[in-house]
């Protein structure tokens, strides 16, 4: 099985060996790769019971949490990476939780959807609603997404912050496309951050 694009980039750029938290881990798609290709001690968190018991029955270490309140329970430095793949935009304050992501992990992954993707402004132009896409697919009412971000928003908040991009990847079509123009050609956004 193939991972979705911006976890198999996070997967490639994983040391191997690495101590890893992948927070909001779904089904453990990413965690099981990095389990078996990297060797890396991948632990997770997931709010959805169902999904939790897929990776246990997966023989993945899941536990249920609520990343917004949760992560405060790890200590400091515990992993090498904290993962946060596809849910910046569904917590209740993105700019805590970064600070939760480098507090836990030495270096974090975040990954998001770019709301600035020249098909979500075509469809806000045009037809005068919010978008439903391959990459949004639910609609303005049933979405988990509560924070509407683009990519000049988030390189903003991690300068405010202090936060150094190590490396970044954008992402239209399931392909890496170049820094050029990503804030209107990316569908998704991929960031290894640090302190």
């Amino acid at each position: 099985m193939s991972l979705r694009p911006d976890l198999a980039v996070i997967a490639a750029h994983v040391a191997p060996g690495s101590r890893v938290l992948d927070i909001g881990c779904g089904d453990g798609e990413l965690m099981a790769a990095l389990r078996d290709e990297r060797g890396a001690d991948a632990r997770g968190m997931e709010i959805d019971p169902a999904k939790v018991e897929l990776c246990v029955s997966r023989g993945l270490p899941v536990i249920q949490g609520d990343a917004n309140s949760d992560l405060a329970f790890y200590p400091d430095g515990t992993f090498d990476y904290a993962i946060l793949s596809q849910t910046l935009q569904t917590t209740e304050r993105p700019d805590q939780m970064l600070d939760e992501l480098l507090r836990v992990g030495r270096k974090a992954f975040v990954s998001f959807p770019n709301f600035a993707h020249w098909r979500v402004r075509l469809a806000l132009l045009w037809q005068g609603r919010m978008p439903v896409t391959r990459e949004l697919p639910q609609s303005w009412y049933d979405t988990p997404n509560i924070h509407h971000l683009t990519i000049r928003d988030f390189h903003d908040l991690l300068a405010a912050k202090g936060v150094k991009v190590e490396r970044c990847w954008f992402l239209s079509d399931g392909q890496q496309i170049g820094r050029w123009g990503a804030n209107w050609l990316a569908q998704a956004a991929v960031f290894q951050i640090s302190r």
